[in-house]
């Protein structure tokens, strides 16, 4: 059975072998309720998306209390209407976080009617001061995956002519980005201005986050323009911070671009961090390049060594590994949904089941929650309409078609409008012990949160081609074109190896694109492959004293347990 290599099919063969329960998805009685959940999503997108049209486009955000406006993404959101620029028209920011969705909902003349726009409006040569990571994923991330939807005649959203016009302005933009990554270390400012480069005194203190989630974007432009300057600067960036690590493999969650010099030392997979791992993981599915799976792999080992406590992953120092912080940050909850595409589903179940607890405690998921007072962080009590809930909710119901998870999209819709709409759209939670609403509809509400609960409802947009989603939910088409030859050798660990003649080669699920255990060559049946979801035992011995020190099965994906003779090994029957 051969399965392409992506954030969606992976996973699901991992689940074939690992022998999950089924749950019958054809049922009558579960199909009505995903085609109602699927309108009801339907209507909030609109609610949301018709509300910024009205009120707030072509600027960048709405603001659904008052009705009106917010250039959130740059300085120009400092400045009152009568002080923007003369050549100022609008960045559009939430038209171009929306049309991958509208693609998602079928709505060809709204997609179409926005690239129109954007191709003969929008510009980036203005003197604004723009965050290079929020401006990446939001609008140069928009602005390919729409490209790529548009000039996919399959999807058929384009009736008129289209010329590109969207790759384009991504490629103006790329170009601006340029200048940002001129420093000593090849890390990237976090602020530039789009017309004028780098401002004089900039601030030279930047995120994990922000200097290490670029590659999808601009490794994707690359790609598509020939260009390989946007590629070589995000991948010269993720290699210096990757050489940054500790002897821990891991990261801190703040630096100095100029030094190189760690400032905050406490490292996560939440805020600041987050997405670095995201993209590792993502970037070898979309590129194949092996440097970024051994990248992922030590990182996301250490993650699972210093952070993981039970269910819940809390900071640590990345020198000595010691915990920091024990606090749940909203952040978070997109790790189960990374965790199913490594195949390690059981722990995505265990934490995603905690954080669904924390929202139903409260109503909504707070912006942070101290772990060891179980109490809300007192200055962190907001809700900005985040997605990642939704969106780990919506991989896991991918990889294992429990209806729970169906339930649990439906108490977050029904919290979402419970709490949070209003007749200008939906506003964020200022307080949510109190659910005191801000003025404000984020722009990734309609790029992310609507996005991934449709597609929880209705997947047919995925199962027609194999994408993965950028941190801010836009789909990139994984191609063979875009692929560097797959490589044969693999990490070490407790290998399982095929014998090829006179000599043993190492391959796995991974390299080969086949699912683990089932895809065995059928000439050659001794011949077993290691899967993408093994995880090495603690000792190489394969002594323990619990379970917690066996890991996961490399051949048929299934949990090693500890035996009352102290070995690592499949010990309970099917």
């Amino acid at each position: 059975m051969s399965c392409p290599l992506h954030p969606k099919r992976l996973f699901l063969c991992l689940l074939i072998s690992l022998a999950f329960f089924v749950v019958d998805p054809s049922s009558q009685h579960l199909e009505v309720k995903k085609k109602q959940m699927r309108e009801k999503v339907r209507e909030m997108f609109y609610h949301a998306y018709d509300n910024y049209m009205t009120y707030a486009f072509p600027h960048d955000e709405l603001k659904p209390l008052t009705k009106s406006f917010t250039d959130s993404l740059s300085e120009l959101g400092n400045l009152k209407l009568e002080h923007l620029p003369t050549d100022y028209n609008g960045s559009a920011v939430t038209l171009v976080e929306s049309l991958s969705s509208l693609a998602i909902l079928g709505n060809s003349t709204e997609f179409e009617k926005g690239i129109l726009w954007l191709s003969e409006n929008l510009t980036f040569d203005i003197d604004a001061r723009v965050n290079l990571f929020e401006c990446n994923i939001r609008v140069l991330g928009g602005l390919i995956s729409a490209h790529l939807l548009a000039s996919d005649p399959t999807n058929r959203l384009i009736q008129g002519s289209y010329n590109n016009q969207l790759l384009r302005l991504a490629e103006d933009l790329g170009k601006r980005f340029l200048p940002a990554f001129e420093t000593p270390t090849g890390l990237p400012y976090a602020w530039i201005n789009l017309k004028n480069g780098v401002m004089e005194n900039e601030t030279t203190e930047t995120s994990t986050s922000g200097c290490g989630s670029l590659i999808l974007e601009m490794g994707s432009l690359s790609r598509l323009t020939g260009d390989p300057r946007f590629e070589s600067a995000a991948l010269r960036a993720l290699r210096q911070l990757w050489r940054m690590r500790s002897s821990l493999d891991l990261l801190g969650t703040t630096l100095d671009v100029v030094t190189g010099e760690w400032i905050e030392y406490s490292s996560s997979i939440g805020a600041g961090v987050d997405s670095f791992y995201e993209y590792l993981l993502k970037a070898y599915i979309l590129f194949g390049k092996e440097d970024y799976w051994r990248m992922f792999r030590s990182a996301y080992m250490a993650s699972q060594k210093y952070f993981r406590h039970g269910p819940w992953y809390h900071e640590a120092n990345m020198w000595s590994g010691k915990p920091t912080y024990w606090q749940l940050t909203s952040l978070q909850a997109f790790w189960p949904g990374l965790q199913v595409l490594v195949g390690d589903i059981a722990a995505a179940n265990s934490s995603h089941r905690e954080f669904f607890h924390v929202w139903e405690k409260f109503g909504v998921l707070p912006e942070r929650y101290l772990l060891d007072h179980q109490i809300i962080h007192p200055t962190m009590k907001y809700y900005p309409l985040r997605p990642e809930l939704a969106e780990s909710t919506f991989y896991l119901y991918q990889a294992t078609k429990d209806p729970w998870y169906l339930d649990v999209g439906e108490t977050i819709v029904k919290s979402l409008n419970l709490y949070t709409k209003v007749p200008g759209g939906f506003a964020s939670v200022r307080d949510v012990t109190t659910m005191q609403l801000e003025d404000h509809q984020h722009s990734f509400f309609l790029a992310e949160t609507c996005k991934y609960l449709y597609l929880l409802f209705d997947d047919s947009f995925v199962a027609k081609r194999n994408y993965i989603f950028t941190t801010e939910g836009h789909p990139i088409q994984v191609v063979r074109s875009w692929h560097e030859k797959l490589p044969e050798n693999y990490f070490s660990g407790n290998w399982t190896l095929s014998k090829s003649g006179a000599w043993e080669s190492r391959a796995s699920a991974l390299s080969l694109q086949v699912c683990p255990s089932i895809a065995l060559n059928s000439r050659r049946p001794e011949q077993h492959r290691e899967s993408a979801c093994h995880v090495p035992d603690v000792q190489i011995n394969h002594k323990c004293w619990s379970n917690k020190e066996c890991g996961v099965d490399a051949t048929t994906c299934r949990l090693r347990t500890c035996s009352g003779v102290g070995y690592c090994g499949l010990w309970n029957p099917l």
